[in-house]
């Protein structure tokens, strides 16, 4: 469970949005309007990954509906370096009629945190665009010498100013052939631009909140794992820890919400010894007599265990109520 606790923010899946964008298309609404994929964007989609039918689909399914159909048919996924990546591509998510904002596709993408903008041509793109809270950067990828046998891409980057840098550094000039090495960086460059988003100023906060409820969690699983294996109800937990919850107690005010809060930990109380135990040490010297070692053991000479074995029974005698006549 502890490790569990410290490995929740190992992530293995990932979901990136890829918005086409046309010539001269310089508002949003144009942006998610567009329904038909030239051949240079389906070219793009191919080197990303894998035109999978939603449908059923067993992977990682990034949000969408593989059951009935209702974020579209298809979507392109692949599995890089051990981890699964599904991107929304503006293209594929349903198309609504009359919808100018086209919300089906933007309540996908506009939750995204990274997103590639796939052009082209020569066309300026600023973040603005795109009203978002989530969206923290964005990958231009510029289709260049389309139609030859030597196509490329144009890489650019742009981030929210409390992005941290973020790797592999764009070649100069950053220009790609397509091939293997090309797919190579821009995947590489996807994954690393997420999890540097995650350490900016708003998610660094949602980051802090989700382990303080995770370290909640964890304390009352061990809380009630230690009950069951000592077999302690609620009231003899209450005696045995003190009252205020021991050991876990601490190890949860050791975490980042405990910390905090400043409270200084308070003694423990003793527990009162068993009263046949005091009779004994009231009543006999600290050793057992010989005779006494006789009578319970059976001989002389008898061995640490047997005398523990000896020091249990005399207690339990003394715990025995006194036998009428």
């Amino acid at each position: 469970m502890i490790v569990s606790y410290d490995e929740h923010d190992v992530n293995n899946t990932f979901k990136f949005g890829v918005i086409y964008q046309k010539a001269r298309q310089t508002l949003e609404e144009e942006l998610f309007g567009n329904n038909e994929e030239s051949p240079a964007f389906k070219e793009f989609l191919d080197l990303l990954g894998d035109t999978i039918t939603l449908q059923d689909f067993k992977g990682f399914r990034g949000g969408l509906d593989v059951t009935h159909g209702q974020t579209g048919v298809e979507s392109v996924y692949t599995i890089f370096r051990d981890r699964e990546i599904m991107f929304h591509v503006s293209t594929k998510l349903p198309f609504t009629e009359g919808d100018a904002q086209q919300l089906q596709r933007k309540r996908h993408i506009g939750n995204d945190i990274v997103a590639i903008i796939f052009q082209e041509e020569n066309t300026p793109f600023v973040p603005d665009m795109i009203a978002s809270n989530f969206l923290h950067a964005y990958i231009v990828v510029q289709a260049e010498n389309q139609g030859t046998e030597t196509p490329s891409y144009k890489v650019s980057v742009t981030a929210r100013e409390d992005v941290p840098a973020f790797g592999p550094p764009l070649p100069s000039p950053p220009v790609f052939q397509k091939g293997p090495e090309f797919r190579e960086f821009l995947l590489t460059k996807l994954t690393n631009a997420e999890n540097a988003c995650c350490k900016s100023d708003k998610f660094a906060k949602l980051e802090d909140r989700t382990r303080a409820a995770l370290l909640d969690n964890l304390h009352d699983e061990l809380h009630a794992h230690t009950q069951a294996m000592l077999g302690l109800g609620p009231e003899e937990d209450k005696f045995e820890n003190g009252g205020h919850g021991g050991f876990l107690e601490s190890f949860k005010r050791a975490g980042p919400s405990g910390s905090a809060s400043g409270q200084s930990s308070r003694r423990r109380p003793r527990r009162p010894p068993h009263p046949s135990l005091m009779r004994i040490v009231s009543s006999r010297p600290r050793s057992l007599r010989s005779r006494d070692r006789e009578r319970v053991g059976g001989r002389r000479g008898t061995s640490p265990n047997q005398e523990r074995y000896c020091l249990r029974h005399l207690l339990l005698c003394q715990d025995e109520e006194p036998r009428a006549g």
